[in-house]
C-alpha cells in the first residue's frame, strides 16, 4: 500500500491517536491526526484523505454531527470509531452515511482489516471486470447469473438485486431500512420481515451451510454483511 493513501484520526484521545498512528503507518498508511470535530473537518477538506477514523465522543462536537457536515459535500468512507455499542446508535451512524461502525475496545487485526474494505471503492465502479468470485459463487454482471461450485443457480429477480446491493457494499454493515430502499424502493413500508425472509433465501440457495453462513453474516440487531 503506498504511503500516498492518507487516513485521518479524528479522536480526542492521546492514547488511542497514538494506537492508531502505529498500526495504521505499520501497514504503510499515511498518518494525520485531530484533536477535535473542528480540526477534523478542516483536515477532511485540506488533506483529501482516502478514509477518516471518527470518534463519536468528541469535546467540541459529536462524531455523527461531523459525519452530517463531511456528507453533505464529501463522499470519503468513514469508520466511526466509539465506546457506544447500542444498536440504534449504530444504525443512525450508518444510516447517515458511516461505511462502518467499530466498538472501543477494538483489535488493530480487525480496524486494519476493515480498513482495506472501506478503501476498495464501489466493486462494480473500480472493477473492468464484470465477474467477480466470493468464496465458492462466481457473479456474471453482465449475463446476471450465479453460479455455486460451477453450476447455475436460479435466483429470483429481487434475490438477485439483493445479492448486488450486499455486492456493491461488500465488507460493510448494511441495515434492515437501507435494504429496503435499495431493493424494495423508497416507499415500501418499513417492515424488516422482507430483507430476513430474501436473505434467508439466499442463505438456502448459496450457502455451503444455510444453518451456519460465511457469506451473508447477521450483525446482531443492526443487519447484514457480505463477508469479504
Amino acid at each position: 500500500m503506498s504511503l500516498k493513501t492518507t487516513i485521518l484520526i479524528v479522536d480526542d484521545e492521546s492514547s488511542i491517536r497514538k494506537l492508531l498512528r502505529l498500526t495504521l503507518e505499520g501497514a504503510e498508511y499515511k498518518v494525520v491526526e485531530a484533536a477535535n470535530g473542528r480540526e477534523g473537518l478542516h483536515l477532511v477538506a485540506a488533506e483529501r484523505p482516502s478514509l477518516v477514523v471518527l470518534d463519536m465522543g468528541l469535546p467540541d462536537r459529536r462524531g455523527d454531527e461531523i459525519l452530517k457536515d463531511i456528507r453533505v459535500w464529501n463522499k470519503v468512507p468513514v469508520i466511526i470509531l466509539s465506546v457506544e455499542n447500542d444498536p440504534s446508535t449504530i444504525i443512525d451512524a450508518l444510516d447517515l452515511g458511516a461505511d462502518d461502525y467499530v466498538t472501543k475496545p477494538f483489535r488493530t487485526d480487525e480496524l486494519l482489516a476493515r480498513v482495506r474494505v472501506c478503501l476498495r471503492r464501489n466493486i462494480l465502479e473500480v472493477s473492468s471486470e464484470h465477474v467477480i468470485t466470493i468464496k465458492n459463487l462466481e457473479v456474471d454482471l453482465e449475463k446476471r447469473n450465479v453460479k455455486k461450485d460451477g453450476e447455475l443457480v436460479h435466483l429470483t429477480a429481487l434475490e438477485y438485486d439483493l445479492f448486488i446491493f450486499l455486492i456493491k457494499n461488500r465488507g460493510k454493515v448494511v441495515t434492515h431500512g437501507q435494504i429496503l430502499k435499495a431493493v424494495w424502493g423508497p416507499h415500501v413500508p418499513p417492515d424488516t420481515s422482507y430483507p430476513r425472509v430474501y436473505m434467508r433465501h439466499l442463505r438456502q440457495k448459496l450457502e455451503i451451510r444455510a444453518e451456519d453462513p460465511v457469506i451473508f453474516l447477521y450483525e446482531t440487531g443492526v443487519g447484514y454483511r457480505l463477508a469479504e
